[in-house]
């Protein structure tokens, strides 16, 4: 396994408005949904690259996986049914200079993404960016009370290292919440 290469300032800045291919098949378990990526994760062409995202850690330590994988080792969640879109696609230095329109717009594609792929269940990382894509202002973490036709919509926290709220044990058990209810599903 390579170690990815850390990008210089200028590398990071060229890599604004880049997108990520989705890792996307029909009938997953669990769809995962990013807000947007990170401007380390646009340079590297990972999801969840920068050091100190907490999303591959809390993965394996809810039980998803059977160790930790790596960002490089992404596409590889395809093998146990579980994939990585974004709401919005474009690459910033933070979900902050997202607009309200863009989340709003991007909650629509997702919708339109989530008809077609039709994963059981789809995990949104990241409450307020939840609740400004869906108008969901109340929207607590956790199963929601809607769905897209037939998949469920599941609200993570974040898994950024800004994320003070949730630390990495909490993260742990509110990720395996989830993982023992797809596991319930069938």
């Amino acid at each position: 396994m390579q170690t990815l290469k850390k990008p210089t300032k200028q590398e990071l800045a060229a890599a604004s408005g880049r997108t990520l291919p989705d890792i996307i098949a029909p009938d997953l378990k669990v769809l995962f949904c990013g807000i947007n990526p990170g401007l380390y994760t646009a340079f590297t062409g990972h999801n969840f690259a920068r050091p100190g995202n907490r999303f591959w850690p809390a993965l394996h330590a809810a039980g998803f996986t059977p160790r930790q994988y790596s960002p490089e080792e992404d596409s590889m969640l395809l093998e146990l049914g579980f994939g990585i879109t974004n709401i919005v696609d474009r690459a910033t230095a933070n979900a902050a200079e997202l607009s309200a329109a863009e989340l709003i717009e991007g909650g629509i594609n997702l919708v339109e993404k989530v008809i077609e792929y039709q994963p059981r269940v789809l995990a949104l990382l990241g409450i307020s960016a939840y609740r400004e894509a869906f108008g969901k202002p109340s929207a607590a973490v956790g199963l929601q009370d809607h769905a897209i036709g037939e998949t469920k919509l599941w609200v993570l926290p974040n898994p950024s290292g800004l994320n003070a709220h949730f630390p990495p044990k909490e993260l742990a058990k509110v990720y395996s919440e989830l993982r023992v209810y797809v596991e319930e599903m069938g």
